[in-house]
């Protein structure tokens, strides 16, 4: 298996807060083609890079078709089949094409929705050492209390593509207040 170069940078975005989706002041982090992955077992492929950098808590599924972030934890994203087309940072955010291979760094409180996706579209989530992740609709109320715990989430020891020297690290410590 192989992941992206040493220096290559991710993609990264800073959504705004939008009033219901509280978002976040550290980047949103995309590396396009992070995996390469091993067609007869890509979950286990993106759930062995993850492990190996220090995130846990996995799952494989697809993304939620309605808004949603976690405000009490950061997430990573890893599709290992198929594609879909999904809207980060909330109604006003961006709608970005992820496929196999790519991997998608969310702070927490960065708003997510499927707009679309292949048949075959599987993603792996994981999240830092001693996280809890909750589900958390954009409702005022729940901005309210997310503008509380957010702050309080560690940034992570590791990037979960390229671990303790990846970008997440220098870019989230760099943008942290």
């Amino acid at each position: 298996m192989s992941v992206v170069p040493d220096n290559a940078e991710p993609l990264a975005i800073v959504f705004e807060d939008d009033g219901l989706v509280p978002n976040n002041i550290l980047p949103f982090l995309v590396y396009q083609g992070a995996v390469k992955l091993d067609p007869q077992a890509p979950e286990e492929t993106v759930e062995g890079l993850f492990g190996r950098n220090g995130w846990g808590g996995m799952w494989r599924n697809g993304v939620y078709d309605y808004l949603h972030y976690h405000a009490t934890v950061h997430e990573v994203l890893g599709v290992a089949r198929g594609g879909a087309r999904v809207r980060f940072g909330g109604d006003h955010g961006q709608v970005l094409e992820i496929k196999a291979g790519d991997v998608a760094i969310l702070p927490a409180g960065t708003g997510h929705q499927l707009v679309s996706a292949s048949q075959d579209f599987c993603v792996i989530g994981a999240y830092p050492p001693c996280s809890k992740m909750e589900i958390t609709r954009a409702t005022p109320d729940n901005h309210a209390r997310a503008l509380k715990t957010i702050p309080a989430v560690k940034v992570p020891e590791s990037d979960p593509v390229m671990g303790k020297t990846g970008p997440l690290v220098r870019l989230w410590k760099r943008s942290a207040p």
